[in-house]
């Protein structure tokens, strides 16, 4: 059994191991657990993973913990505790920031992102110590990349998988049945551990990744479920029979990746929408 890890204290800047470290953001919440990791890969040449929210804080962390070293500056997508503090970041260091092309126009992203080089699947970033990948996994946001650590097989997974929750889908960016089958993507990579992007290293990375995907569709069964029950019902219907497992001061979050189930079941012709109810179909 595993030891307990200790608690994810903002700002402390934590060694996981030879070549990896970890700097936590000083913005902890109910979306964002104890606060977004920026990882920092390397030595002498470093990449640094999702620099974080804007935060004069943590970007002086961050600075203080690079030095001169810093090479590239990767996001794993836009939303705004993850991507915002590369502007000041890129502008100190003069490093090279690298992200998918697009940024989604959702009002929840990052608008100001605009990457020195675009990067796309498989695209690898080497130096003499370290080769990280780019792994394409939409769903939580059209524009989310994971990074492979190939010599570790350690993935950091950015938003695409939380340590200790799930992660919203939200609509229109968000989709679930596109997050769905980019967490079966995973189950084909060699991986040792998970580096996730609120929260602790996950071991046992396929393990999780396949406990997701049952979570995902017991849930989708509890929609269904719920549409039997009441024959017809709007979003705030469902919502209390859907996640009456979780607490209310959620649900206004949860109500997202409810619309992201129905959106999902009406695609595969097993609902439809009536105005602002939705419906099972007979098929």
């Amino acid at each position: 059994m595993s030891p307990v890890p200790e608690k994810i204290i903002p700002g402390e800047v934590v060694r996981l191991n030879d070549l990896v470290t970890r700097v936590t953001a000083p913005n902890p919440g109910v979306m964002t657990g104890p606060g977004t990791n920026s990882y920092i890969i390397g030595s002498k040449e470093l990449a640094l993973i999702d620099p974080g929210p804007e935060s004069d804080v943590h970007l002086a962390t961050l600075l203080e913990a690079v030095g001169r070293r810093l090479k590239w500056i990767l996001c794993t997508h836009t939303h705004l505790d993850h991507s915002p503090c590369q502007k000041a970041l890129r502008e100190a260091t003069g490093a090279e920031v690298l992200g998918f092309a697009t940024v989604p126009d959702d009002g929840r992203q990052d608008a100001a992102f605009n990457p020195d080089r675009a990067l796309r699947e498989g695209d690898v970033l080497a130096t003499r110590k370290f080769k990280l990948r780019a792994v394409h996994t939409p769903g939580h946001a059209s524009n989310h990349l994971c990074y492979l650590l190939e010599g570790q097989k350690l993935l950091f997974t950015g938003d695409h998988i939380m340590q200790g929750s799930t992660v919203v889908i939200s609509p229109p960016d968000g989709d679930m049945a596109v997050y769905l089958a980019s967490l079966e993507r995973l189950l084909a990579l060699d991986l040792a551990a998970l580096a996730p992007g609120h929260g602790h290293l996950i071991e046992k990375p396929h393990d999780e990744v396949r406990r997701l995907i049952a979570h995902r569709m017991k849930r989708e069964q509890k929609v269904l479920g719920a549409l039997r029950r009441l024959g017809s019902g709007t979003l705030d219907d469902l919502l209390p029979l859907v996640y009456d497992d979780v607490p209310q001061r959620i649900h206004l979050v949860a109500r997202r990746s409810l619309h992201a189930h129905l959106i999902k079941l009406v695609d595969e012709g097993r609902a439809r929408q009536n105005g602002d109810a939705w419906v099972m179909t007979s098929a």
